[in-house]
């Protein structure tokens, strides 16, 4: 069954991304769910050096890497010229780690960030919490400023940049932005903007707004892209909670109220017509069911633990009835990896020492990325916790997705970065 499904998968993302196969061309990959179209047989390569392909330097920042096209793109923190601090969008040589180019972007407000929370030994390192999201030989940036820009993907050169602030009333969160753009076929689809455009679509190539609709505040969780009862349909995680609209017209299909407290940050997580989602500071979590009668969709609840089943920014996976991810809040280093059955809420298995790391799935295992360079690769079984290897892989705060592409595995900290080859 779970073949027939991941099948599925990689048709609708063909229908709706045109992304080559492999690449992991925005953040939370092609299909907004943490899930990779390759699968991870072995252990050999992550307990071997010979399989690390390069290592580089990437300098502050959460941002996750995107792949396309041979290159690999993410965003740092570097001082320029005049000592500003600035975000800067970088694209990698996916061979070699060398850096192809080198785009700035906009000033980081350090006072914004929490760049001193961490383990009592990773503490430090702020920077860039959006990922770049790249297609069709563009890439797309939304920086902490809340500026939205397009730029080769070829050399970095700039297409074209929207100030959200200033064109569309924006209200950037607490510790400014941290979502990603969501590529929607012809569509860069964001939100930020004040009222009546909060949510925002732009032409891709062109940067015209195509709809803006809504007077919902932002948060920090990127929205995806899903199909509920056939109807495909971007979900935004917002202040207000969940709202559902139709990417073409940025119609309202459905919402579903949900509490807010000083950040939300996870994405939700879509499984057939149940909906999951969570936030920290005492908010927990909340399953819905999304009903559909003719054309009228609505919401009704499932389940609600509060100050429970916490993600704080690590969005879980879902698979085969359950969840798999980082549930915990500021347990820096020592949070659990957990397996959360869907239906009820309730925790299967737990395993300490991840932190708020992140996670993704290839095939039937885990890829579990910790607060602290751990990589490990978990099989996916509600059973019991199967760790089939881990190993240290970088120094600095990883607060970033691991990302697998093209038989590649990236993982970036707030220091370095490491490739390796897993085929």
């Amino acid at each position: 069954m779970f073949r027939i499904i991941f099948t599925l998968c990689i048709f609708i993302s063909t229908l709706l991304f045109s992304a080559h196969a492999g690449e992991w061309n925005q953040h939370r990959g092609p299909f907004s769910n943490n899930l990779s179209d390759e699968s991870i047989t072995s252990s050999n390569w992550l307990k071997s050096s010979s399989s690390v392909q390069w290592k580089t330097t990437t300098p502050l920042g959460f941002s996750s890497f995107t792949t396309y096209d041979g290159s690999a793109f993410t965003l740092i923190a570097e001082e320029d010229e005049d000592g500003l601090m600035r975000e800067i969008c970088i694209s990698l040589d996916l061979k070699t780690g060398k850096r192809q180019w080198s785009t700035h972007l906009g000033i980081m407000d350090y006072k914004a960030g929490g760049g001193n929370s961490g383990a009592s030994d990773n503490k430090g390192g702020d920077g860039p919490r959006s990922t770049p999201s790249v297609l069709d030989g563009k890439v797309w940036a939304y920086d902490s400023d809340m500026s939205l820009y397009c730029l080769s993907a070829k050399d970095g050169k700039l297409i074209w940049k929207v100030n959200v602030l200033k064109a569309h009333s924006g209200i950037n969160p607490r510790w400014e932005n941290a979502s990603s753009p969501l590529i929607v076929d012809d569509l860069v689809i964001i939100y930020g903007g004040g009222p009546k455009e909060s949510f925002l679509a732009f032409d891709k190539d062109s940067g015209k707004v195509k709809w803006k609709t809504g007077s919902e505040l932002a948060t920090h969780a990127t929205p995806i892209l899903t199909k509920i009862h056939g109807v495909e349909q971007v979900i935004f995680f917002c202040q207000s909670g969940l709202v559902s609209l139709l990417p073409k017209s940025g119609k309202e299909l459905w919402r579903q109220e949900f509490p807010y407290k000083v950040s939300t940050a996870a994405s939700p997580v879509v499984a057939g017509d149940l909906v999951f989602c969570s936030a920290g500071y005492g908010v927990g979590a909340g399953l819905y069911q999304i009903n559909k009668r003719g054309s009228k969709f609505s919401s009704s609840q499932v389940w609600r633990k509060p100050n429970d089943v916490i993600n704080h920014w690590s969005t879980p996976v879902y698979h085969d009835g359950h969840l798999y991810g980082m549930f915990s809040f500021k347990k820096y280093g020592d949070g659990p990896l957990q397996c959360v059955e869907l239906k009820t809420g309730r925790v299967k298995w737990s395993e300490d020492g991840y932190g708020p790391g992140n996670v993704i799935l290839a095939g039937n295992h885990l890829l579990a990325l910790s607060d602290k360079g751990e990589l490990s690769i978990v099989k996916a079984s509600s059973s019991h916790y199967q760790e089939v290897g881990r190993k240290k892989l970088i120094s600095g705060k990883c607060w970033s997705t691991p990302t697998l592409s093209e038989g590649k595995v990236l993982v970036r900290s707030t220091e370095e970065a490491i490739c390796l080859n897993v085929k």
